[in-house]
């Protein structure tokens, strides 16, 4: 016989990567290494996870069962894996569960050939019990799966509405058509025709629920029921009536069918046993139980006795004990009983460890999840093997994945070096397109629900939407290629999958800002938690904008060299100079990246580091890195050189112009590609900037002020340097943008021109008003159309020499609200502004502009192909006739899609009829921003986290930081930005409002500063350049 021992506790598993202690050592137990691999052959196990996907692990065929358990965990960065197990058929066919203790060689006689299955082991009785986002997502699998198999019974509500929140959490908002499919095509119950409707009726009343919300309500209702967590062990009572025992967090139950009829709970229970068949459970006595002193069940045969046993003594002393029962003294002569005992942490330690831990504060960033097509999630490709979607996401556009790698534990680092568990690790896994362009609650629109495929007209004011991957999964860390770990290159993290399976996708990065979606009460502790001093906030904003800034060099480093670089129509010489210019620049600013995060994850508290007050500065590390990047300032003067280089072989190639033109239209290719090429320079000033704010807010004796005082003259001499080329590229990169939005000009991109101000106006005509764009040049006035080509280019219809021309009000003249007629020598045209602050501004960069070309020998005025004349009065009806067909197939071209180009400034401006200036591009450069927002819609109730990048007047959306490509864009001018009233009931801090028109967006920061700097940078986007100053001094509140 035997039965469980209460005994202390002694080693934990489920330990994260970056823990203070690594495989086999208890998290419990500080100052261990981890132990050394025991020498024999290796052997390749094979493990299943809960979501069906296949992992390979090399391990040694003496160690312990615990060192695969971690080994699994440490995959997954699972630091409550204690609730799970690693179970197996063993060679009598029974499911059995990986001894911890005994060594693999011993439990699996074929391990090549056994498919060892990862799955919930312990089901506590309330899943607020565990603590991480990533255990309550991997219970949620559980359940399904249980529900699948048939093993979770229950009433057709509770099934109808379990399948609910499941769909919820994979396919996003209830939309019917989309649901009705999806049921169709996947099966989560028996039976389950019967309930679609009733399971559509529930999934309709979870709209805004996020994929996270909606796994804690899967849990909240399974818990609920009677067959939740239960495993049934087929046996009979002295009678013979056929039974099954089952064992839970209170104690054993038995079964008739599916029905309980009996408990036994722990406090109850003096003793568990075994006899051959025969299962013992004595019981204490009790003068009011009718029950005998032992009760006597018969199973199939003495092992499957001892597999109930075992569990029971397990189950018994995970949830009952406060330690790890500690291992019997070793008999002298001869043993009696079994020696088996729990090893592991019991839920009271591993709850105290997580909440005491500082992986409390890592959140699980969790995702829609789509299973239709079955597919997969590919692995993180390092930098140079990035994928480049195409516009559609076809799966063709994948680049080949990475060698196929096993896990080795002798690559295996301590995390006890204190700069091991401070920075981001690299999920082996992140976000593509999947087969089909289906968008979640995440990537709908977010001012119309409707799909980009069938919304028959684009207009900038919706945003543009990409798709969102049909897996669970996460997003990859951004800056960091394989085998990363805690910024160490210590564990090759590809393990593929056998078979060319892709690997499982849960694996969880160490996140320090997470796209997850947090609950309002947890916002705020973690608001209290953090630093609150506005040094950290602006160093924050320093490591947000660098992940972003890193982002985009990878859009050239990575993607367009793999689109486009690769190609034998690009020149030879354009390779070498793209590859020689931003090479060294990713390398070294992927380096500054994971100094900063280092940096913040310790002045964050994340070690005993803040304690000594070392490490709230950050001067030192950007005085340490801009002397470091002075030897690549030769590497920035060479912006202006790939610009011309690309320009030169596009002129020269239109197979390679063409490709440049498909790059564009590409999800990752989110701004103009030559914004991109500049981006180096733009970096320096923002550099700039923010040690511009860190030396205004330290006084001269703070520790940092020195070093970023030191810092500032180093980054302001080389902006001092450069500013003369930037000016000059800026304008050249403008020209170029506008000339692929043109036809019917010639020669725009010539020396000396310089481009002053885009926007609509209304001209006059015999016909009337007419929309029209006008491009304002320091020698010429273009005016347009939309075009009639599939990317909606706007025909050139005419132009006016700004030599000679001259300006005037006429609004009482004509009759016409702001308008004003621009005479030149050949002819005169009026327009009409749409407002007064746009008469204006209209008016005086055209004076300025009309000015300067009196002194200057600018360009030639000559712009036009030859079968466009502008000898013709603006009131020739045969022009007029021609513009009218152009404006009328103009709208039917917007039904083509066109999922960039529509959002470009030339675009954007036509729709919202407003106008932009070369000031306002330079203002949107210096004043780029990014970092984690709250958002919310004007009639939803919840807040959804997302990353936020503003650059280009436009915001665009990510679900995290890591992502490669945005799920939507929102153009910003023409909006408004204000702080919303009492009467909108938002009660939240740091909360401001954009609105154009009926649409109405709520965004949260976190903190005051970081508030401060959204509505500045916004502001830039929405209010006139020429007016800002006079806006700002007139208002006591934003706008």
């Amino acid at each position: 016989m035997a039965e469980p021992d209460p005994e202390p506790m002694a080693s934990g598993a489920g330990q994260r990567l970056g823990a203070p202690e690594t495989l086999g050592i208890s998290t419990l137990d500080p100052g261990h290494r981890p132990p050394t691999m025991p020498p024999g052959r290796h052997v390749t196990i094979r493990v299943r996870m809960l979501d069906d996907t296949e992992e390979l692990f090399d391990i040694s065929q003496k160690a312990s069962g615990k060192v695969l358990f971690d080994l699994v965990c440490s995959h997954m960065n699972l630091i409550e894996g204690d609730y799970f197990g690693l179970e197996f058929q063993n060679h009598q066919k029974m499911m059995v569960w990986l001894d911890h203790i005994k060594p693999i060689i011993k439990q699996l006689r074929r391990p090549k050939h056994t498919i060892l299955r990862f799955a919930v082991k312990f089901f506590p009785p309330d899943h607020a019990q565990l603590l991480e986002e990533l255990t309550r997502y991997l219970f949620a699998l559980q359940i399904k799966q249980d529900l699948s198999c048939g093993r979770l019974t229950c009433n057709d509500s509770s099934a109808a509405l379990m399948v609910s929140h499941i769909i919820q959490s994979e396919i996003g908002d209830f939309e019917e058509s989309q649901c009705r499919s999806h049921l169709l095509n996947n099966n989560y119950i028996p039976d389950q025709m019967p309930l679609i409707d009733k399971i559509m009726e529930f999934h309709s009343k979870n709209i805004g629920q996020t994929p996270a919300e909606s796994d804690y309500q899967l849990l909240e209702v399974a818990r609920r029921l009677e067959m939740y967590g239960i495993r049934l062990h087929p046996a009979k009572d002295r009678e013979g009536t056929v039974l099954s025992l089952a064992v839970a967090h209170t104690g054993v139950l038995v079964f008739q069918g599916h029905t309980k009829i009996n408990a036994f709970n722990w406090s109850k229970v003096r003793k568990l046993s075994f006899k051959r068949k025969r299962f013992l459970i004595k019981l204490r006595p009790d003068l009011n139980s009718s029950y005998q002193d032992t009760l006597e069940f018969l199973m199939a045969s003495r092992d499957c006795c001892k597999v109930f046993w075992k569990i029971c003594v397990e189950y018994h002393a995970f949830f009952r004990l406060f330690e790890e029962p500690k291992p019997k003294p070793k008999p002298v002569l001869f043993t009696r009983g079994s020696s088996f005992r729990f090893s592991g942490r019991t839920q009271k330690q591993v709850i105290d460890y997580v909440r005491e831990s500082e992986f409390k504060k890592i959140p699980f960033e969790r995702k829609h999840s789509r299973v239709q097509h079955n597919s997969r999630l590919s692995p993180l490709p390092s930098p140079r093997h990035h994928e480049v979607p195409t516009e559609r996401g076809a799966p063709g556009a994948r680049v080949d994945s990475p060698p196929r790698r096993h896990w080795k534990e002798s690559v295996l680092v301590s995390a006890e070096d204190p700069s091991a568990s401070q920075t981001t690790r690299t999920s082996p896994f992140h976000q593509r397109n999947g087969h089909e362009d289906r968008t979640g609650s995440v990537s709908r629109t977010e001012e119309t629900r409707g799909s980009p495929r069938t919304t028959p007209q684009t207009h900038p004011e919706h945003l543009s939407t990409g798709v969102v991957s049909n897996s669970p999964h996460l997003s990859a860390s951004s800056g960091h290629s394989h085998g990363m770990v805690n910024g160490q290159k210590s564990l090759e993290l590809c393990g593929h999958s056998p078979n060319g399976r892709q690997p499982s996708p849960l694996t969880s990065p160490l996140l320090n800002d997470a796209g997850s979606v947090r609950t309002d009460d947890e916002d705020e502790v973690r608001r209290k938690r953090f630093p609150t001093d506005r040094a950290y906030f602006i160093a924050k904003e320093l490591l947000t904008t660098e992940r972003t800034y890193l982002k985009d060099l990878e859009v050239i480093t990575v993607s367009f060299q793999s689109a486009v670089g690769q190609d034998e129509a690009t020149p030879d010489s354009l390779k070498n100079t793209i590859l020689s210019t931003f090479e060294p620049l990713h390398k070294f600013h992927t380096g500054f990246l994971r100094e900063v995060e280092q940096r913040l994850a310790l002045w964050e508290g994340r070690s005993n580091a803040h304690i000594k007050g070392d490490y709230q500065r950050i001067g030192d590390v950007m005085l340490k890195n801009l002397q470091g990047l002075k030897p690549l300032t030769a590497n920035l003067h060479k912006q202006s050189e790939v610009l011309l280089e690309l320009e030169k072989a596009c002129r020269a190639s239109r197979k390679l112009e063409g490709l440049c033109r498909d790059f564009e239209l590409q999800k990752v290719c989110y701004i103009p590609l030559n914004v991109f090429i500049l981006r180096p320079l733009h970096r320096l000033s923002h550099y700039k900037q923010i040690l511009e704010r860190l030396c205004k807010h330290y006084p001269a004796t703070h520790v940092d002020f020195r070093d970023c005082r030191a810092a500032l003259a180093d980054v302001s001499e080389v902006v001092d340097q450069l500013q003369g080329s930037l000016v000059k590229m800026e304008n050249f990169q403008k020209l170029l943008e506008l000339k692929k939005d043109l036809i019917g000009v010639d020669n725009l991109v010539v020396p000396g021109r310089e481009f002053i101000r885009l926007g609509c106006l209304s001209k006059l005509s015999g016909k009337g008003l007419q929309q029209r764009m006008f491009f304002l040049f320091n020698d010429v006035i273009l005016y347009t159309s939309r075009g009639m080509t599939a990317t909606n280019q706007f025909k050139v219809h005419g132009q006016l020499p700004l030599h000679g021309m001259t300006i005037r009000e006429s609004e009482d003249e004509w009759g016409v609200p702001h308008a004003f007629t621009l005479v030149g020598q050949r002819q005169s045209v009026v327009v009409a502004a749409s407002s007064l602050t746009e008469m204006e501004k209209w008016m005086e960069d055209i004076k300025m502009a009309i000015e300067t070309a009196k002194t200057s020998n600018g360009p030639s005025s000559d712009l036009l192909t030859s079968n466009l004349t502008d000898s013709k009065c603006p009131e020739d009806s045969s022009v007029e006739a021609e513009s009218e067909d152009d404006m009328t197939t103009s709208h039917t071209s917007l039904d083509k899609p066109a999922p960039h180009r529509g959002n470009t400034m030339v675009h954007v401006c036509w729709h919202r009829n407003t106008s932009v200036s070369m000031v306002d591009f330079s203002i949107a450069v210096e004043n780029q921003l990014s970092g984690n927002l709250l958002r919310k819609f004007k009639n939803s109730n919840g807040w959804q986290k997302l990353w936020v990048v503003f650059t280009n007047f436009s915001l665009f959306f990510y679900k995290s930081h890591q992502d490669d490509y945005p799920l939507a864009s929102l153009p910003l001018l023409g909006y408004s930005v204000t702080i919303p009233s009492e009467s909108e009931n938002i009660h939240k801090d740091y909360v401001f409002k954009l609105h154009f028109k009926s649409h109405i967006y709520y965004f949260r920061t976190e903190s005051e500063y970081s508030f401060e700097r959204w509505m500045e940078v916004i502001r830039s986007a929405t209010v006139p350049s020429s007016r800002t100053r006079v806006l700002n001094s007139k208002e006591s509140h934003p706008h």
